[in-house]
């Protein structure tokens, strides 16, 4: 019997590294993640295509500029204002303030900097404009059922 590929409508529990290009790791997941491969997921496409027909435990590394992973930094979501204008439980780096546009659409804002009595608060996802390396290991594969054939929401199933 062969071994278990990656393809479509498998589940795939992978995990991963995250690299800026000096090699710093930016993010590690050493609990597996699950995915439907092939289906609706949160994979960025070119990480998901590297890892089609891969076996388990094999590591694929995939680099992605900014405009395949979480694009550039645009500088229209980073606003500064005085500290005494924010409310006390914001005035630390790293804070996370939701803000509300006039449409009503919702989006987060971290606390990026605070410098002579200015808070800078940032909209961009923090890997934005980054230069990023996944290096991913396939830690499983399984037949989705169908309902996550459906959804793309995997899970670990207990044996």
């Amino acid at each position: 019997m062969s071994a278990p590929t990656v393809g479509k409508h498998k589940v795939v529990a992978i995990t991963y590294s995250i690299l800026d290009d000096s090699g710093v790791i930016l993010e590690q997941s050493d609990i597996p993640v699950y995915y439907v491969h092939g289906g609706p997921n949160d994979m960025f496409p070119d990480v998901e295509a590297s890892l089609e027909g891969c076996e388990l435990g094999e590591t694929v590394e995939v680099v992605l500029p900014p405009e395949k992973a979480f694009g550039h930094h645009d500088p229209a979501l980073t606003f500064t204002d005085d500290i005494a204008n924010v409310p006390p439980q914001f005035r630390r780096v790293g804070a996370e303030v939701q803000m509300q546009n006039e449409q009503g659409d919702t989006r987060s804002f971290f606390v990026s900097k605070i410098e002579n009595d200015k808070l800078t608060v940032d909209g961009n996802h923090p890997f934005a404009g980054k230069v990023l390396t996944y290096a991913v290991t396939v830690a499983d594969i399984r037949d989705a059922t169908e309902e996550e054939k459906l959804k793309g929401v995997a899970k670990p199933l207990m044996h």
